[in-house]
């Protein structure tokens, strides 16, 4: 008798910390969803510029940004992947993606001006690691 009073004890308290982790992951839960919009970027004709690592060539390319979300999914931007908002901040924003069968990623994105930002991006793109740093920089209207 005495041992399964200890079971429902025990049983008691488990239930009390998984309800209390749930209450805790509620914010994080409800931003898993939807990523936040990139607040002070102007949209419009963006050039990338990664930055290569030493002997390596870094690629340009040009992308017309109607939402600024765009930039979180830059080696999956075909996919419909779920995000998960990691930190945010007035300048920086890090998002966290599954895309599924297709794989997923982290990116930190830096906000240094309406205009200018650093992208930090890492993860598996086509059964395959990937991991850049970019520079972006707005270049004009969509053309």
């Amino acid at each position: 008798m005495k041992d399964g009073g200890y079971r429902m004890t025990t049983g008691l308290h488990a239930l009390r910390v998984a309800v209390a982790m749930l209450i805790a992951a509620f914010p994080a839960a409800s931003q898993a969803l939807s990523a936040p919009p990139l607040k002070g970027l102007e949209p419009g004709e963006w050039e990338l510029r990664e930055r290569p690592e030493e002997g390596e060539r870094g690629g340009v390319r040009h992308i017309c940004l109607s939402d600024l979300r765009q930039l979180i999914q830059l080696r999956h931007a075909r996919n419909s992947c779920k995000r998960l908002t990691v930190d945010e901040s007035a300048k920086r924003l890090a998002i966290s993606y599954d895309c599924a069968g297709a794989g997923g990623g982290r990116t930190d994105i830096r906000i240094e001006t309406p205009r200018l930002a650093q992208i930090r991006s890492q993860g598996v793109a086509e059964g395959a690691p990937f991991a850049f740093n970019m520079e972006a920089r707005r270049i004009g209207a969509c053309r």
